[in-house]
C-alpha cells in the first residue's frame, strides 16, 4: 500500500492529522524472547511503516528499559518533521526513590531520557502511562504544563484507567487551567471490550482522542492459537498469563466469527479484527505491533476490509462487555 492510499484522521480535540494506523514500538527490544530483538530488523518494519503512510510512532521509556526509544530515535534521523513521535512515562527506570511514577521529580527527569535516546529535542504527544495514586494529579498536571510551556511536548495524552480518574484529571485541568490530556491510549479490541464500560464513554463526551492498544489481543486474533492445543514453549502465551486469560469459551466464541468473516472477504483474521476497530467512531486509530513487515503490510491492508452492521453484530454478539475494575499488568 503506498503513502497515497493511507487515511488520516484528526486526533479527536485537536488538529493534529493522524494515520488511522498507528505504529506501537513495545516489540522493539530484547526484553521478551517474542520481541524483535535485532535493531536492522526493526528499522526494516519502522520504515515500512512510514513507507505505507503511518505517521505516528509510539513508543515508551519502559519498552527494554529504553531500548525501544534508542531503536526508534535511530531510525527516524532526518524526517523526524513529518512523524508524530510518542513516548510514555510512570514505570520504573532505576531502582530507589523516585524511580517511577508521576511526582514532578520524576517526570522531569525522564522525558529528558526519553527525549535523548529518541534524539529529538520535542515529542508530539507525551502520555502518563498509568494513574499514580500516590501523586497529586495536580501535581502531574503541573508538570506536564511546564514540559508544554518549554516547548518540549506538543500534546499531552494518559493511558489505562478507571474512569472516575480520568474524569477527575480533566476536572482538575479544566478547573486550574492546566494541560487537558489531548488523548487516552486503552486497551480495546474484539476480545477485549471492557473500556465499553469504562474510558470510551468520557472520552466521546469529552471529545478526547482515542488510540487503541492490543487490537489484536496479543496475536490471540490472528488464529495463531488453537483453543485444543497447548500453548507453544516460548511463545508470548505460554509466557504470558494475562495473554493466557484471553482462553475463554466466549472469546474463542468470537474468534469462530472472525474465521467465517474472513473466509468469506478472502481476508485475514487480523484484517477482519483491525477492519472492526477502524469502524468505530469512538476510536481514531489502533495501534499496531507488528514484529515482521509481512506482519505489517497484513495490518495496512485492513483499511480495504469493509464490514457491515449485521457483521459487526456477528461479531459483538458471543460478548458482553464489563469493566469491573480490569487487571492490566502493572
Amino acid at each position: 500500500m503506498s503513502q497515497h492510499d493511507m487515511a488520516y484522521t484528526r486526533l479527536s480535540g485537536t488538529g493534529l492529522e493522524i494515520s488511522r494506523l498507528c505504529l506501537g514500538c513495545w516489540n522493539f527490544g530484547t526484553e521478551e524472547p517474542w520481541m524483535v530483538g535485532d535493531e536492522e530488523a526493526a528499522h526494516e518494519i519502522i520504515d515500512r511503516a512510514i513507507d505505507s503512510g503511518i505517521n505516528v510512532l509510539d513508543t515508551a521509556n519502559v519498552y527494554s528499559h529504553g531500548e525501544s526509544e534508542r531503536i526508534v530515535g535511530n531510525a527516524i534521523q532526518g524526517r523526524r518533521e513529518e512523524l508524530v513521535v510518542t513516548s510514555k512515562v510512570f514505570g520504573r527506570m532505576r531502582e530507589g526513590p523516585n524511580g517511577r511514577g508521576l511526582s514532578r521529580k520524576h517526570v522531569l527527569e525522564q522525558v529528558d531520557r526519553t527525549l535523548e535516546r529518541l534524539g529529538t529535542d520535542y515529542l508530539d504527544l507525551y502520555q502518563i502511562h498509568r494513574w499514580d495514586e500516590h501523586t497529586p494529579i495536580e501535581e502531574t498536571l503541573s508538570a506536564l504544563t511546564h514540559l508544554v510551556d518549554e516547548g518540549k511536548v506538543r500534546y499531552v495524552g494518559a493511558s489505562t484507567m478507571a474512569a472516575w480518574q480520568f474524569t477527575k484529571a480533566l476536572y482538575e485541568a479544566d478547573r486550574q487551567r492546566y494541560e487537558r490530556f489531548d488523548s487516552m491510549q486503552l486497551e480495546y479490541s474484539l476480545v477485549d471490550r471492557h473500556e465499553e464500560q469504562n474510558l470510551l464513554p468520557v472520552c466521546t463526551d469529552q471529545n478526547v482522542g482515542t488510540l487503541a492498544w492490543s487490537p489484536l489481543a496479543g496475536g490471540f486474533l490472528t488464529g495463531r492459537y488453537d483453543r485444543d492445543d497447548d500453548p507453544d514453549d516460548g511463545s508470548r502465551a505460554a509466557e504470558d498469563p494475562y495473554m493466557q486469560q484471553r482462553f475463554t469459551d466466549e472469546n474463542w466464541a468470537v474468534l469462530d466469527v472472525v474465521r467465517d468473516l474472513a473466509e468469506v472477504k478472502d481476508a485475514t483474521m487480523a484484517q477482519v479484527s483491525l477492519a472492526w476497530l477502524l469502524h468505530k467512531d469512538s476510536v481514531d486509530a489502533p495501534i499496531v505491533g507488528p514484529t515482521t513487515v509481512e506482519e505489517l503490510d497484513d495490518s495496512v491492508a485492513a483499511l480495504d476490509v469493509s464490514l457491515s452492521d449485521r457483521e459487526i453484530e456477528r461479531l459483538e454478539a458471543p460478548k458482553s462487555p464489563s469493566w469491573s475494575e480490569r487487571k492490566v499488568p502493572w
